[in-house]
């Protein structure tokens, strides 16, 4: 970003700080007895989480709120900063009855955390917050017309499911009403295409409490798409010289300690399962450990280098129940995985291939509102290796394979992996905001943790170095992504119904049941409406279900031994003899051609 961008950016948060001062002062007017926790701005705009007594504010109350926040704004309340000892502090916040506050005063009084001044305090007109800032001048600097409440929900304070349930009210920001209102429109758009219900609408997977939260349940129709990608991953693999493997889903407890996985990742994995006070077997939360075992089986020479073992492996993990989104972030999932095993000089030729693959993925899925991130160790964090001559050496590897590829990027400072740099794809949703979708990750650590060598040419053994890349990230993931940039409406070759064939009238049956026959029996997945439904009710029925392809049959058509051929989103319909349909669709298969996009004209 230039300067004014940044300063805009900078603004653009003070904005949404003081409205979340705003909203709290707001919501005292009318729950004097509310207790306050933290108020913070966040992307798109702010929240305040409140403890309300047994009195609590409904959605229905929002109105009202935001009628109150303008008359505060109205008052040009200037904001002021004042310091108290943490004495004084502790005895300001008790006297207003704002346990969470004096909670967490205490909390940095012990970690040693609060500034020589004292604790920082914003007070504007009759309100005062312990806070930090920073604020925009006065109240009257802020857009009356440019916040928008938008939802309650419940939070836990702190964030621990332990702790007390809190009341949290959403609020959207932006500098001007039209960009609110541009927003708004964004928003109306990405929830018509979320995900979790698309998936719902076209029956692609489903969660249920007794199977456990994150651990989704994939259908008939979502399994085919994940098998189609799987697929076509395995193909695009092979070609590239990768030999599968298949591993375990858990493992015993050593093979984490080796990797040093445990005890620092251990909150982010399932509990051990204990056999006995000595035999502790875990759940994987990645596939590399059982990679590098494999690896390590037998004497490996320079000739078998690289070595690429690729594997779609489960594998699971305990995030927060907080964070669990859908297919986006799930405790259960499947990744495209593959470790490669390299000599130093091979590096480079290793990591360009799979950069490319990558943007061949993402070009062809048509997945272009992404940018790469270069992630990088902090050598003032201990979360890392201590090695700074081969993190600034591997560091100088990957940045070289980016610059020689001419691919944009940006550095993001202690983002590495604790074992090595890595890329981050980066995408965009319909909200514009970013997650990381895939990664790849130069390992120069494993190799020594887990005894791998190659004898080198001189007969003298050496360690790889290992590449982790997962293109395709999870099945879970990627699926999400899939879901809402294309509306659900997937191209023929990932569609779990790739046409339906509709009678005009049930005389034409016979017509529509030898199609399908030939169909099937070319494992196309085909379906015909025999319902009663009127013709025009049929149509719309495949439309909602978002099938690419319906054919319609006619007496003209069965006569004439075609088709008419209609596609999803596309306004014009041909008539097509039947054989050239059937064509035209091993075509689109083979080619895995994107026709949901409606500038794909079909092969015809």
């Amino acid at each position: 970003m230039n300067k004014e961008e940044i300063e805009q950016q900078e603004y653009l948060y003070k904005i949404r700080h003081s409205l979340a001062h705003v909203l709290a002062h707001a919501v005292l007017e009318i729950r004097p007895n509310a207790k306050l926790a933290f108020g913070p701005p966040v992307e798109n705009g702010f929240y305040y989480d409140f403890d309300f007594n047994g009195n609590p504010i409904g959605e229905a109350d929002l109105p009202e709120l935001e009628k109150q926040m303008r008359k505060i704004i109205k008052e040009k309340y200037h904001f002021e900063q004042k310091f108290l000892n943490i004495d004084e502090a502790i005895a300001f916040l008790e006297q207003s009855g704002q346990n969470y506050k004096v909670e967490y005063a205490k909390e940095l009084a012990e970690k040693g955390e609060i500034d020589p001044r004292g604790l920082s305090f914003y007070q504007h007109g009759p309100f005062t917050d312990m806070c930090e800032g920073p604020h925009v001048n006065h109240t009257g600097e802020l857009p009356r017309d440019g916040f928008k409440l938008d939802r309650i929900s419940g939070s836990y304070w702190r964030g621990d499911e332990k702790k007390p349930m809190l009341t949290r009210i959403y609020g959207f920001a932006f500098s001007t009403k039209e960009e609110l209102d541009d927003f708004l429109y964004r928003r109306q758009l990405a929830m018509e295409r979320d995900h979790r219900k698309l998936g719902e609408e076209l029956d692609l997977f489903i969660q249920d409490s007794e199977v456990g939260v994150g651990l989704p349940l994939w259908t008939p129709n979502g399994t085919i798409i994940r098998e189609e990608l799987e697929k076509w991953a395995k193909e695009e693999e092979f070609k590239a010289g990768y030999l599968r493997v298949s591993t375990p889903c858990i493992t015993r407890a050593d093979l984490y300690y080796r990797s040093g996985h445990l005890p620092y990742y251990a909150e982010s994995m399932y509990p051990p399962m204990t056999l006995d006070e000595n035999d502790h077997y875990y759940l994987r939360p990645m596939n590399c450990p059982h990679h590098h075992k494999i690896y390590a089986s037998r004497l490996r020479s320079y000739r078998d280098l690289p070595l690429r073992l690729a594997e779609y492996g489960n594998v699971f993990r305990y995030e927060k129940h907080g964070s669990l989104s859908g297919l986006l972030r799930v405790r259960a999932m499947c990744m495209n995985d593959a470790h490669i095993y390299c000599a130093p000089e091979q590096v480079e030729s290793e990591f360009i291939t799979v950069m490319q693959m990558y943007n061949n993925y993402y070009q062809h899925l048509q997945l272009g509102n992404f940018r790469v991130r270069l992630s990088l160790h902090d050598p003032n964090s201990d979360k890392f290796v201590s090695d700074e001559e081969l993190w600034n050496r591997s560091e100088d590897m990957v940045r070289q394979v980016l610059n020689n590829l001419g691919i944009q990027y940006e550095e993001e400072k202690g983002e590495a992996a604790f074992y090595g740099p890595k890329v981050d794809v980066q995408v965009k949703n319909l909200m514009g905001r970013e997650e990381t979708v895939s990664t790849c990750q130069l390992d120069f650590v494993m190799a020594e943790r887990f005894d791998l060598t190659f004898i080198d040419r001189d007969g003298q053994p050496k360690r790889p170095f290992i590449v982790h890349r997962a293109p395709l990230s999870t099945h879970e993931r990627i699926i999400s992504f899939l879901i809402e940039f294309y509306g659900g409406a997937f191209p023929t070759w990932l569609s779990p119904t790739q046409v339906m064939l509709v009678p005009v009238n049930p005389a034409l049956l016979e017509y529509a049941c030898a199609i399908k026959d030939n169909l099937h029996n070319q494992l196309f997945r085909v379906e015909i409406d025999d319902s009663s439904e009127t013709f025009n009710k049929k149509i719309r029925t495949a439309v909602v279900r978002k099938i690419p392809n319906i054919w319609v049959l006619g007496e003209r058509e069965k006569q004439n031994q075609s088709v008419t051929w209609r596609r999803y989103a596309v306004k014009e319909q041909i008539t097509v003899p039947l054989t050239q349909a059937i064509e035209a669709l091993k075509q689109m298969r083979e080619k895995r051609l994107m026709d949901n996009f409606p500038n794909t004209s079909l092969p015809l």
